[in-house]
């Protein structure tokens, strides 16, 4: 199981380079169309407007997942084991929580923004809008799964450093216990 998970996100960090890559290639062909010959093309700028806010919640689930989003790890590194565990659980219970929020929002929205068309493109608007339902659903998913090893005593001492910015090897934790 914890293959396909990880092959999932793996293509998803595929997803994000080609979006970003194919997002520079557009607006840099825009760009020098409207230098050189004074026009540029409309697709390419809802195009890549709509790959950047893919690229940005989709980069959003990708970087929860590898603790990669900020976090006040000065506060954190203050607490020993205990307060630490209490923070990691608080924190995943509002991330939770928002990102229930989130996603039921888009939900709320879904016929609306179906309904609806881009200018240019004329896709559905749910194509852009759409993305809080996997970025919802992808933070909850991620959350749950942490709160349950949290919850269930199945959390790593290097999870726990890592949460406090404690960037310790493996070495290093063996010293400290």
């Amino acid at each position: 199981m914890q293959k396909t998970i990880d092959l999932f996100f793996k293509a998803l960090e595929v997803l994000l380079i080609v979006l970003l890559s194919v997002m520079a290639m557009m607006v840099f062909a825009n760009v020098v169309l409207r230098y050189a010959f004074n026009s540029g093309m409309s697709v390419s700028e809802e195009l890549s407007r709509y790959f950047f806010v893919w690229l940005t919640f989709i980069g959003a689930v990708v970087a929860f997942r590898e603790h990669g989003h900020l976090g006040v790890e000065s506060v954190v590194a203050l607490f020993g084991r205990i307060g630490r565990l209490i923070c990691m659980v608080l924190s995943n219970v509002i991330i939770l929580v928002c990102s229930m929020i989130f996603f039921w929002g888009t939900w709320q929205q879904f016929e609306i923004n179906a309904s609806m068309t881009a200018p240019v493109t004329g896709l559905s608007m749910i194509w852009v809008y759409g993305i809080g339902l996997f970025t919802g659903l992808g933070m909850s998913l991620i959350a749950l799964e942490r709160l349950f090893r949290y919850l269930t005593g199945r959390v790593s001492d290097q999870e726990i450093s890592i949460f406090a910015g404690e960037n310790l090897t493996i070495e290093q934790m063996a010293e400290r216990t």
